[in-house]
């Protein structure tokens, strides 16, 4: 049952370096699927839904990502607020800008935090802790969710559980309802020894960061122990309320020294409390956490898509369109997709994200986008490039358009192979049906739409210039509000 003033806040920011080649920078972890059909974030927004309607769920994302953000939303039925930082600044200012707004549209709102790239194996205890969450909330405590912890981690922060949180009588407390306890202390990621000292002393969880509280309570003790920071959000807020352009915001958040709502406030407030759980969470940490999560074969293999495997153990196997062969490996990491390959030892899976600082040292595209990339009126797929030209297959949605634009420096040569395609060149309209193509000259406004309102438009594009890059574009009207 939805709470009337219970609202999520759903943190989907990263960068997609420890799942490559799967997550690229435009394609990172909480925007692909892993484990299921639906994104990671498409499975939080499903997550919460029980108990908080679309129209209560805020999104924070970077400003490269929410047109994506926003089509795999709206493609669960969902569509709530989604507030784009054009520069990440940690979790902290995050958390503040959205209390803000939440606060200006509900004085009364109380906002569960929780990061859009977590997988929760028992959603049913997750719902209870939430809920439970909102009741501590009210009575004015920052409650976080621990996480009972499996195994000694070094990887994870931990949480000190202090005295029991006494009951105010409220209904409903003390009658099977989840214990909630004071936080004594939260203490960074400890090296092995400590970690297992925590493990066998008892009273530590994991740190999830998770969080619920009201969000005039929030704001409250950013006010009190993170002035400067809360100075900032408030002039962002406000500056996001009066419609400032996006220099002005972008101007805002650079001002903001980066900081996590732990180091800002949870590690000095009085007012912390927990809920120890145990909901099968993973916060997916990198490609051999998969073990933790996912199903396995008779011989303990993770296997997902056109895998052929001969007597390999232990492994982690995914293939997405090629077929992908492989024979009596062990404890092996094999991710293939259409333009890289990942081969790796489980015990090296962290050494991804070198992966990544190298491609990006040499500027290569393949730690940047995929060679299919989505876009909020469909997808595009560079088939080949070469010196002065690039084909493309673009697939345009039912009814949908691309922006009015132009280019400087290539010209743009298309041939309908399904549907029909309805051109903008300059100020003539035409329609160019299957077998035909029609030429777009540089320096030419046009504009792409499928004419046809029940299928995808289907064209093959062959680019020819001196530059081809796709920030040679000026939009002059675009559907999705992009500039």
């Amino acid at each position: 049952m939805t709470s009337s003033h219970l609202h999520a806040v759903i943190l989907a920011g990263g960068s997609g370096t420890r799942f490559w080649p799967l997550s690229r920078r435009s394609a990172p972890k909480q925007l692909i699927a892993l484990l299921s059909d639906r994104t990671m974030l498409q499975e939080t927004v499903a997550r919460v839904a029980p108990l908080v309607p679309p129209d209560r769920v805020w999104i924070v994302t970077g400003r490269e990502h929410k047109d994506e953000v926003d089509r795999q939303v709206r493609a669960i039925g969902g569509g709530g607020p989604v507030i784009v930082e054009p520069v990440g600044r940690n979790t902290g200012p995050a958390i503040a800008v959205a209390a803000h707004r939440l606060v200006e549209r509900d004085p009364e709102a109380v906002m569960a935090v929780l990061p859009a790239d977590h997988v929760v194996a028992k959603p049913e205890q997750f719902l209870r802790c939430v809920s439970r969450g909102e009741e501590i909330a009210r009575r004015g405590f920052l409650v976080t969710i621990g996480l009972v912890p499996r195994r000694p981690e070094t990887g994870y922060g931990y949480i000190k559980r202090g005295e029991p949180l006494q009951s105010s009588g409220s209904q409903g407390e003390g009658d099977g309802n989840l214990d909630v306890f004071r936080v004594e202390r939260f203490v960074e990621k400890p090296d092995r020894k400590t970690a297992e000292h925590y493990i066998s002393q008892g009273g530590y969880l994991w740190n999830g960061g998770m969080f619920i509280w009201r969000a005039a309570t929030i704001l409250e003790e950013i006010r009190a122990h993170a002035p400067a920071l809360a100075q900032a959000a408030a002039e962002i807020a406000t500056a996001l309320r009066d419609g400032s352009d996006e220099g002005r915001v972008k101007e805002l958040y650079e001002r903001i020294e980066p900081v996590s709502i732990d180091y800002a406030v949870m590690e000095h407030t009085t007012r912390a409390a927990v809920i120890p759980i145990e909901m099968g969470w993973s916060d997916v940490g990198s490609w051999a956490a998969l073990d933790d999560v996912a199903e396995h074969d008779e011989r303990g293999n993770v296997v997902s898509g056109r895998v052929l495997d001969i007597d390999s153990e232990r492994s982690i196997l995914y293939a997405q369109d090629r077929l992908v062969a492989t024979i009596g490996l062990q404890d092996m990491i094999v991710v293939d997709t259409p333009d890289a390959t990942l081969v790796c030892r489980k015990d090296r899976a962290q050494d991804v994200r070198r992966v990544v600082d190298a491609l990006e040292r040499q500027r290569a595209q393949e730690h940047v986008v995929h060679k299919t990339v989505q876009r909020p009126w469909g997808t595009y797929t560079v088939l080949e490039e070469g010196d002065g030209y690039k084909i493309k297959r673009i697939v345009v949605n039912a009814g949908a358009r691309l922006s009015l634009q132009s280019h400087h420096r290539r010209s743009e040569h298309w041939v309908v192979v399904a549907g029909t395609a309805r051109v903008t060149r300059e100020d003539r309209v035409y329609d160019v049906g299957t077998n035909e193509s029609t030429f777009i000259p540089p320096q030419t406004k046009h504009r792409l739409e499928n004419a046809d309102p029940s299928i995808p438009l289907q064209i093959i594009e062959v680019q020819s210039g001196p530059y081809l890059g796709e920030d040679d574009i000026v939009r002059f009207d675009d559907d999705f509000g992009r500039k």
